[in-house]
């Protein structure tokens, strides 16, 4: 078997192949996880829930023949339980009830089947409202890259964990940005799915009217595309379908994506907000480094991405959401659930929900609607063959902020929305979206870039990250706190 420090810097698919080869077995690779995660989540706080004697018992005795058969992995905890363990939401009175998830959730069976061992679940903001990880029921995720800075959210224990290579891939999900704004603040390759790509039941197929989705968090651009093989697929009853792929998602790694026509963003949507030194500086590498591989870029974006009224519908879907929340923890609890029992700005966001009749409601919903046809006439699509292939733009603007930066009870909601202009559109149109860690600040910050591609197309964006990262490979990149 590798040595550990060697065994640290292996992605999920090359820890899988040691388990078809026999050059190790899953208990050495859980056991070595395990090691990692002792030594080094005390000084991230990326892991809250140990998973570690059921992970040792699962791996010493027969397996699922999956893909990735034997290999560690942890799931974040929101949204996606698992049969026997803590789930907290981020929040502190489902920690105080002890509460224990009595099933598997869809998304859960399928990491299971492809192999993976669970080891841990990760830390989340309460109920991943924010992009910072940074809930009072669990304390802050720290930054491996530097422990003053935020992992991003909502996905920000992941992917503190992955990069501190603790796993090697994550899961992840993302209903405004939760998948690629870790990422990019931690250095890591991000994809969020198509819409119905992945699945959410059994309890719903729908969450923020279709805008959340579930991925991974991974190092290489081969694990992101096999770990999304093996957990896409509808089930039974679900809301929305994806299109279907051309062939599995491993098999475009390495592929020529041809010559694109990739459109760029290079500032800000909101007026009043400057680009950030940092982002301008990675944009601008995206841009010269696509040129050289061939690609066609134009200053060029969706107009409508910018709309004044996409914030105000946004809120008033994720309120109305949170406001469904609380009152279902209620039912599930047996006692309402107070304004003690949650952080100020989900009780805001639940108050909102609560202020809106239902006729309201399905005008933010129906805006949307309106709102994302008139963003796909962008692309190239079958109705639009002069299109864009590719939207090139970043993910937050600038590098990870400080821990208490984001949420400050006062200045946090604005300072969210300064940094977080480009994401969260791409879930209400469902459209598959990916960050890439293609540049860090002269202060040894990561810094992610953005691609979206036209709905259903992960293929295409596998192809072109995975020609982004031969030309530009992060893997030599190891934080300063690392396994």
């Amino acid at each position: 078997m590798a040595q550990p420090n060697e065994l640290s810097r292996l992605d999920a698919t090359a820890q899988a192949e040691l388990i078809r080869t026999r050059a190790a077995s899953p208990v050495e690779l859980i056991d070595a996880a395990i090691a990692r995660i002792e030594a080094t989540n005390p000084k991230l706080n990326a892991v809250i829930h140990e998973r570690f004697e059921k992970a040792r018992d699962e791996a010493a005795n027969p397996l699922p023949d999956g893909y990735f058969t034997g290999v560690p992995f942890l799931l974040k905890d929101l949204e996606t339980r698992s049969l026997g363990d803590p789930h907290h939401a981020g929040t502190t009175f489902l920690k105080n009830a002890n509460f224990i998830s009595d099933r598997d959730d869809y998304i859960t069976s399928r990491f299971r089947a492809a192999g993976l061992v669970f080891v841990g679940r990760t830390n989340t903001p309460e109920f991943g409202t924010t992009i910072t990880t940074e809930p009072e029921s669990h304390g802050a995720a720290l930054n491996p890259w530097n422990t003053a800075h935020s992992t991003g959210g909502s996905s920000g224990g992941s992917a503190a964990a992955v990069a501190s290579l603790m796993v090697p891939a994550a899961h992840a999900s993302d209903g405004g940005g939760s998948i690629r704004i870790p990422a990019s603040e931690c250095g890591l390759v991000g994809l969020k799915p198509t819409r119905g790509r992945t699945p959410l039941g059994p309890e719903i197929s729908d969450s923020w009217a279709g805008a959340t989705a579930n991925g991974v968090v991974t190092r290489s651009v081969r694990d992101t595309a096999a770990l999304l093989d093996a957990i896409s697929g509808p089930m039974p009853g679900d809301f929305y379908a994806a299109p279907a792929l051309p062939g599995p998602l491993a098999s475009e790694v390495g592929c020529d994506p041809g010559s694109l026509r990739i459109g760029v963003l290079d500032h800000p949507l909101l007026p009043g907000t400057d680009a950030s030194p940092e982002m301008r500086s990675a944009i601008s590498f995206a841009v010269s480094l696509l040129e050289q591989l061939g690609h066609k870029t134009e200053d060029s974006y969706p107009q409508a991405m910018g709309d004044a009224q996409f914030t105000d519908a946004f809120t008033t879907v994720v309120a109305a959401h949170v406001a469904h929340d609380l009152d279902a923890w209620g039912r599930i609890l047996g006692r309402d659930i107070t304004d003690v029992d949650v952080e100020e700005r989900n009780w805001m966001f639940a108050a909102i929900g609560r202020s809106f009749s239902a006729p309201q409601y399905l005008d933010a919903i129906y805006w949307q609607q309106e709102w994302s046809r008139r963003m796909a006439t962008w692309w190239k699509n079958e109705f639009n063959s002069n299109g864009f292939d590719i939207l090139c733009c970043p993910v937050i603007n600038g590098t990870p902020p400080e821990i208490g930066w984001l949420s400050d009870p006062i200045e946090g909601l604005g300072r969210v929305t300064s940094l977080m202009q480009y994401t969260a559109q791409f879930n209400v149109t469902g459209q598959p979206a990916i960050s890439l860690p293609l540049w860090w600040s002269e202060s040894g910050l990561p810094v992610g870039i953005q691609f979206v591609a036209p709905f259903g197309r992960e293929d295409l964006l596998i192809r072109l990250a995975s020609q982004l990262e031969g030309a530009c490979s992060w893997h030599d990149r190891v934080p300063a706190v690392h396994s």
